[in-house]
């Protein structure tokens, strides 16, 4: 007999406890669903880039300005300004609006190892002519 009320005739138990066991149940394989789908569903759609490695690597903050240099096979490179393939022009429209609204802007550059030195400083020279003074270079920590 289940711990609880009795009915007033005293023949047939009335249970009046709340069975849980389900509820936990379901709430477990919620949490199992989600914790497997958060990492898929954080993860943006990413450019494939072969980025250098270093040793002495570290965290930066979430850039508010991502800027990736990648390589063509033909020669020179695609720009993309946060995940978007652009071109210069359109960086310098896209710049100082961004610094407008964060003066303290913090611009990510990425590149591909082929890319030659002097357009990645290009790009970085693009963008700090337009007022973006805090720069990252990403790069694939060991």
């Amino acid at each position: 007999m289940a711990p609880g009320a009795r009915s007033s005739d005293g023949d047939d138990p009335l249970i009046a406890d709340i069975n849980v066991t389900p509820l936990v149940d379901i709430t477990l394989v919620l949490l199992i669903i989600f914790m497997v789908a958060a990492p898929i569903i954080a993860n943006t759609p990413s450019i494939k880039v072969n980025l250098p490695r270093a040793a002495t690597g570290d965290e930066t903050p979430k850039p508010t300005l991502a800027l990736t240099v990648q390589r063509r096979p033909e020669g020179g490179y695609v720009l993309y300004a946060n995940g978007e393939p652009t071109d210069e022009d359109h960086v310098r429209a896209l710049v100082p609006e961004l610094v407008r609204r964060d003066p303290g802007l913090l611009a990510t550059v990425a590149a591909d190892r082929g890319i030659e030195y002097g357009d990645v400083v290009h790009v970085v020279d693009v963008v700090k002519a337009l007022g973006v003074h805090r720069f990252a270079l990403d790069i694939e920590a060991r």
